[in-house]
């Protein structure tokens, strides 16, 4: 901005407020800035302006991993809805790991974020240092893995329509001895899950057999299956994709037949299920709609809303040939 007002011979104020498109400015004058800021690929001092407005347009989002189906869909959202509101994403990785969390969030903290996003780590017992944030006037939404705590806003995926669906579709098709493989055990959707389609399926007239069991990565998805298949079910639920991963491995390896000898189903955001054929059975859980819902709560807060609100996503069926 210096070196534009040496060569235009005007002051440094006259050559922001032209860059500002203020009206006090000439037309003419502002051309002339523009035009010359343009060649000089001028570009605003973004901790400048920060440090100014008190508002960085940057949001923090903190997930356990990228490479996750259903978080990558999220982050797809919450940048795409991010950037056409005018606003920034910082993307970390946690690992599933509270420490890590707790760097993560001191990063942005430093980078003086206007809002947070944070799916935390089953481990996580502690989410004081995430509330504490609304003291800086910055507002955390908690989503997917949320805390179990009431003073928070949480977006998630309805959990337990969602295993409420998956456990009526089995009883709809008579199965008869059933293998529901859940998620870690700290989780709360683990919880409201492993609940809703338990009492799914033994408030049938019809008694199915159900054995449950608990995996927290694909590679303990697969030692399950294994462990189990001897006691032939004749169906598998899944809780996640990594846990749908693991099975199908199995299935594969022991060249089960689908749904002939076995049958599947899923709660998934959509994209694993059509990896095998027959496609598998799954309840769709969108991580592009929660994204779009968790932004959307953002601004509310941002806007100055001062409700705390669980928001969820509907869930639906979608057929393969799995089940």
């Amino acid at each position: 901005m210096k070196k534009i007002s040496e060569i235009l011979g005007l002051s440094i104020s006259t050559i922001s407020r032209a860059l500002k498109n203020h009206p006090d400015i000439s037309e003419k004058t502002k051309q002339r800035v523009v035009e010359l800021a343009t060649t000089l690929d001028y570009e605003p001092n973004a901790n400048a302006i920060n440090l100014r407005t008190s508002n960085s347009k940057l949001f923090g989002l903190i997930v356990p991993s990228i490479s996750n189906w259903f978080y990558n869909a999220f982050i797809a959202a919450v940048e795409e809805e991010s950037r056409r509101n005018g606003y920034s994403l910082m993307i970390l990785q946690s690992g599933d790991d509270p420490a890590i969390e707790i760097t993560n969030l001191k990063l942005c903290r430093q980078n003086r974020i206007t809002g947070l996003f944070v799916c935390i780590s089953p481990d996580t017992e502690n989410i004081e240092p995430f509330l504490k944030l609304k003291e800086l006037d910055i507002p955390v939404i908690f989503f997917d893995k949320v805390p179990d705590a009431s003073n928070c806003n949480k977006v998630c995926v309805a959990d337990a329509l969602s295993a409420t669906l998956a456990a009526t579709a089995i009883v709809n098709k008579k199965k008869k001895k059933v293998l529901g493989i859940f998620g870690n055990t700290h989780l709360l959707m683990t919880k409201k899950r492993l609940e809703a389609f338990t009492n799914t399926i033994n408030e049938k007239v019809n008694k199915i057999k159900l054995i449950t069991d608990h995996a927290s990565s694909t590679a303990e998805a697969e030692d399950i299956m294994l462990k189990h298949l001897k006691e032939k079910p004749d169906t598998v639920f899944c809780m996640s994709d990594e846990i749908l991963i693991g099975v199908m491995k199995v299935i594969q390896q022991k060249a089960l037949r689908v749904p002939e000898d076995i049958s599947v189903i899923t709660i998934s955001n959509g994209a694993a299920p059509k990896l095998y054929y027959p496609e598998t059975t799954y309840v769709e859980t969108s991580g592009n709609k929660l994204g779009k819902l968790a932004f959307s709560s953002m601004m509310a807060c941002l806007g100055g809303s001062t409700f705390i609100q669980e928001l969820t996503i509907e869930s639906l069926l979608v057929e393969g040939g799995s089940l």
